[in-house]
């Protein structure tokens, strides 16, 4: 047992991979894959208790092992309680157990081949594994209770649970829905997702919204706290801000992010707005972009085509040709000239060029892509689009 732990531990990461791919197979888990901070911390609770296990078998083969008490993984059950959720709800203890029960028994298998030492083997490491599971799920679960019984004392609890309502479409009184929120239902709401990059940069985020609400012009918000790491924003406006004046709203805050909805109106608005946001946050995350700012309408298109990111290599390959690795000012070019409207001269302007050099340079796009950019361009705008916000 000593020596099956020591080899697992050596190559953690690999094995983890394998534990979390066997906990995500559940159809309920989808909840929480969707949100790329909480399916990160799924994972690193995934790779926190399998390290926990090994490392005490380590030094106690067979023992019985204590839970684990990770700082972060109490953090992850602190956001599932925020969102209404509880441990069961990850519908992965069990895929995650039978993963690592499957790397565990192929590791015994390759330690003897004696009959007797490998059923006494596999006896007592599957009543070790099993039991630490079961003792792992009952101190979560306390924790989890705790939790959820210390929000419930507070207002935050209500505001939560208004706001699930109002997202999923529930039947709601909008005057109960205000009166709880503290917010505005009526007229225009634009939502934005605030996300920091650590739990180290999460005191950001209140100054981030700040931040937010002045540059989309509007004299109050909304805020929930999403998660240790995330906020939840809408602010009563009709106007989205430009990437631009977002970016330089957040100047001094490093390491945060922000993802905007499409402005909507009334309830309906409320609920479409953040919808909206949340699926420009996930495809941020999703592509690992570094980009500070992110506006949904901006990157529609794009969030349909990265659904699948093994079919987007493959769109942005066979639409680009030999654009997608050439110099970026060429990228560039092509892209400012379809936003400007296939204009030149604005095109030149707006990049503080001669309109000469725009044009050399689109003759040369054409030289590289696989169809004229004239014959193929909002599949040419799209594909730029997913090569720029992997940069």
């Amino acid at each position: 047992m000593q020596d099956i732990a020591e080899s697992l531990l050596a190559s953690t990461s690999v094995a983890v991979d394998e534990v979390v791919a066997a906990a995500h197979r559940g159809a309920e888990y989808r909840a929480l894959l969707d949100d790329p901070q909480l399916a990160a911390a799924d994972r690193h609770m995934s790779k926190a208790y399998f390290r926990h296990w090994l490392s005490a078998t380590l030094q106690s083969p067979g023992a019985r092992v204590a839970p684990c008490v990770d700082p972060e993984v109490l953090q992850f059950a602190r956001d599932l309680v925020r969102r209404g959720l509880d441990t069961h709800d990850l519908g992965s203890w069990r895929g995650a157990q039978h993963g690592a029960w499957e790397l565990w028994v192929d590791a015994c298998f390759a330690a003897t081949a004696e009959v007797d030492e490998l059923r006494d083997l596999m006896k007592v490491s599957e009543r070790a594994m099993a039991t630490f599971i079961d003792d792992s799920i009952a101190a979560l679960d306390e924790y989890v209770e705790q939790e959820r019984a210390s929000l419930a004392r507070g207002a935050s609890a209500e505001r939560h649970a208004t706001v699930q309502l109002l997202l999923e479409g529930a039947p709601i009184g909008r005057a109960l829905a205000e009166s709880r929120l503290g917010y505005a239902l009526a007229g225009s709401h634009l939502a934005a997702i605030i996300w920091s990059d650590s739990a180290d940069q999460a005191g950001g985020l209140d100054a981030a919204a700040e931040a937010v609400t002045r540059v989309c012009g509007a004299s109050c918000r909304f805020t929930l706290n999403a998660s240790a790491a995330s906020l939840w924003v809408w602010v009563p406006a009709d106007v989205v801000p430009s990437a631009e004046a977002a970016e330089a709203a957040l100047a001094d805050q490093p390491g945060v992010h922000v993802a905007f909805g499409r402005c909507g109106r009334d309830v309906d608005g409320f609920r479409r707005s953040h919808l909206d946001a949340s699926a420009a946050y996930r495809l941020l995350t999703r592509m690992g972009s570094a980009r500070r700012v992110v506006r949904y309408e901006d990157v529609a298109l794009v969030s349909v085509l990265t659904a699948d990111m093994a079919q987007a290599d493959q769109f942005v390959t066979d639409t680009l040709g030999d654009l997608a690795t050439a110099d970026p000012v060429l990228r560039q070019t092509v892209l400012t000239y379809v936003r400007e409207r296939f204009n030149g001269s604005a095109a030149a302007e707006r990049m503080f060029t001669h309109r000469n050099t725009i044009e050399r340079r689109l003759a040369r796009a054409d030289q590289l892509l696989p169809v004229p950019l004239a014959d193929n361009a909002a599949s040419v705008v799209a594909a730029l689009m997913l090569v720029e916000l992997r940069h």
